[in-house]
Parts: structure tokens; sequence; C-alpha cells
């Protein structure tokens, strides 16, 4: 357990309880009854998950004390929202939320303010998409979409480029020394088993899906957004961001048959 190496004041590292499988699903069923008792427990025995995370960030550029309180925000998050029905393991939903908090406390907390405000403005893009092309039966070009938002041609094609995800679906988002996480691991079907092949027909299914559907999982499954918090994003419900969801992943396993 000593190869982690990240110091938090007032916790010992190294000898944090780590929760067996069976005992996260035994307390998940407590839980999930109405148990709120355990609850502690199952944060506290996953608290390794978060130090295994932020250690990749333990390179004197940040707090590490900060990044583990918001990497608990997370754990915290996964605790309340995951459920035994998923069939997944709970480190393997819970990492996406735990990075995802982490990342946007780095983002918030650098100069890349700009970025986000281009995140905004890309999302407004969408949304002036999908009303367009619901008003008109087609796609506005680039000249309208300017027009209609008062943008510069630059400015929209930094939107448009931000829109799209840069993180391989190869990209490891979690390695404990063991097992290593991919974004594909999280899109798979968990009832089978995952081929390289199946993974680049994933690549070529993502070619089939809108902006919006390939924007929402990279949200969901990169940046550990909650369906809500992207529908705050985009204006929209949170029961609109679950159909996009769930149609976008139908779409990618339909196309990998």
């Amino acid at each position: 357990m000593s190869k982690y190496k990240v110091d938090i004041p007032g916790i010992d590292t190294n000898n944090l309880k780590v929760l067996s499988n069976k005992e996260i699903i035994a307390l998940f069923e407590k839980f999930k009854s109405g148990d709120e008792s355990v609850k502690d427990e199952i944060v506290n025995g996953n608290l390794k998950l978060v130090l295994s995370i932020i250690n990749k960030y333990n390179n004197g550029k940040y707090d590490m004390n900060d990044l583990f309180q918001v990497g608990v925000i997370g754990l915290i998050k996964a605790v309340n929202n995951f459920s035994l029905d998923y069939n997944v393991m709970f480190s393997t939903y819970a990492v996406p939320l735990i990075l995802g908090e982490v990342k946007r406390f780095i983002r918030d907390s650098s100069v890349v303010r700009i970025s986000r405000g281009i995140r905004d403005s890309a999302y407004k893009v969408l949304k002036y998409k999908d009303e367009y092309l619901k008003k008109h039966g087609c796609e506005p070009s680039n000249d309208v979409i300017c027009k209609a938002l008062d943008m510069e041609s630059y400015e929209l094609a930094n939107c448009l480029e931000s829109l799209t995800p840069s993180v391989s679906l190869f990209e490891p988002i979690y390695n404990d020394g063991g097992d290593t996480i991919y974004l594909m691991d999280q899109l798979a079907d968990k009832s089978s088993k995952t081929s390289r092949d199946d993974a680049i027909s994933m690549e070529r299914a993502f070619t089939k899906i809108s902006d919006r559907e390939s924007m929402v999982l990279y949200a969901r499954y990169i940046y550990g957004k909650t369906q809500m918090e992207i529908a705050d994003d985009l204006g929209v419900s949170q029961a609109q961001v679950s159909r996009i969801e769930k149609n976008a992943i139908k779409t990618l396993k339909r196309y990998m048959e």
C-alpha cells in the first residue's frame, strides 16, 4: 500500500481500509434499503480510490488536500447515485465522477477560464442548431449561426472544435496499478467482453451520432457531469438529457452489431 505517496493532513493514507467488492455489494444493499448509517462506511472504504486518482497530479503544482476533498465530493456523488442494477463494479462507476470533480476543480482554479467560456458558447451553438433544425428541417450554415449568435467565424470554429472529443476510447481514465479502466469500458456492454476490434467499431460508430449526443457522452463519461448539470448547461430538462444519452448509446451499439 506504500505506493500511494499522497500526504493528506490528519489522514493515515497508508492504512486506509479497502472494502472488497463483496463487502461493497452488501453495504449498498443495506444503503439502498434505507440504512443511511452505512454510507460513511462505503465512503471511507473507497478513499483509497480517490487517492489513487489524485496521485497522478502529485507534482507540486496542486494542493493535494484540496484535490482530495473535491475527489471525495465525487465519491459521495457516486455513492448517492450508484445502483446494483447497473451491473458494474462500484469503482468502475465511481472513477469518472471522482475524476470529473478533480478536473473541474483544476480547470476552475487555473487560467483556463477562457476554455470554459468557449464551452458555454458551444452549448449555445448546439442549442441554436437544434432549434434551427426543428424549424427548417436542415442544419444552419456557419454564416447563419454567426449572424444569429453575433459571433465571429473564428469564435464559431473554436466552439465547434471544443465539441469534438479529443480523448480516445483507448485513453486510460484510471489505473490502480492493476486493471486499467478506459472510456470504452464505460460505454461498452458490461454483459460481454469487449475486444479491441469492438472498440474500433465503437470509434467508427461515434461518427453516426450527433454533436449533441457526442457532447453528452463526453460530459458524462469524461468530465463526470451529472445529467442535471448537463441539463443546466444545455437549457433542457434532465429527462431530455437522459433520453439523449440513452439514444446515443443505443445508436453506438446498433452500429457495433
